[in-house]
């Protein structure tokens, strides 16, 4: 299945490509996984956990980066995934590339994912698999941009006190950004809920649309 998402974030495209690609500094951002491990500066370990009403999911695997182009902004990772408990796997190949956003500052992240899977979590994710892929692109987005003001934010407080600004008074700590919340499972009936009604107003507007 080829699953098509962007999302646009205000950041300059250079910024933006360096800090994706620091995973441990956006894997808190990734809703429902944990990275277990990095091997190397382009291989890495995690799970991801999910959750489909009753039946919970954990999948453990490998992400590895098949290439990457600074210059076009353009990098390619394989994902492979088994469910801990044999109710299935999960193959991934995903493209990512950066383009200017439409206004001033602004960065779109496109990404184009080829997905198999098997088992259990073929079962559960049929037909809803797109619209659940555009929430947790959602969530996932919103998370990095909150994660980025705050490190701006306090980048820039040392820089206000150089240049004569009077800080306010502050602990005698430095401040550091708000910690990103652990990743939780993946609610799959509360995404899929969410999905289906996506697919009925969908429908609902085309039908609508016809008639008037």
């Amino acid at each position: 299945m080829l699953i098509e998402n962007e999302f646009t974030v205000t950041a300059p495209t250079g910024f933006l490509w360096d800090y994706l690609l620091d995973v441990e500094r956006i894997a808190p951002c990734m809703p429902g996984a944990e990275l277990t491990e990095v091997v190397d500066e382009r291989t890495w370990k995690g799970r991801l956990n999910a959750k489909f009403g009753p039946v919970t999911m954990s999948f453990a695997g490998t992400v590895v980066m098949e290439s990457r182009d600074d210059a076009a902004h353009r990098v390619v990772l394989k994902a492979r995934g088994m469910e801990q408990k044999g109710k299935g796997a999960a193959e991934a190949t995903v493209t990512s590339w950066l383009e200017p956003g439409p206004g001033d500052g602004e960065t779109t992240v496109k990404m184009q994912a080829e997905i198999v899977l098997t088992g259990t979590a073929a079962q559960l994710s049929r037909g809803l698999l797109p619209e659940i892929s555009k929430k947790l692109t959602q969530q996932f987005a919103d998370c990095l941009q909150q994660q980025m003001q705050a490190e701006r934010a306090v980048a820039a407080a040392p820089a206000s006190a150089e240049e004569g600004v009077t800080p306010a008074p502050a602990p005698e700590a430095a401040p550091t950004p708000a910690p990103v919340p652990a990743a939780k499972p993946v609610s799959g009936i509360r995404l899929g809920l969410s999905a289906i009604w996506a697919l009925i107003r969908r429908a609902l507007r085309r039908l609508f649309g016809r008639s008037g």
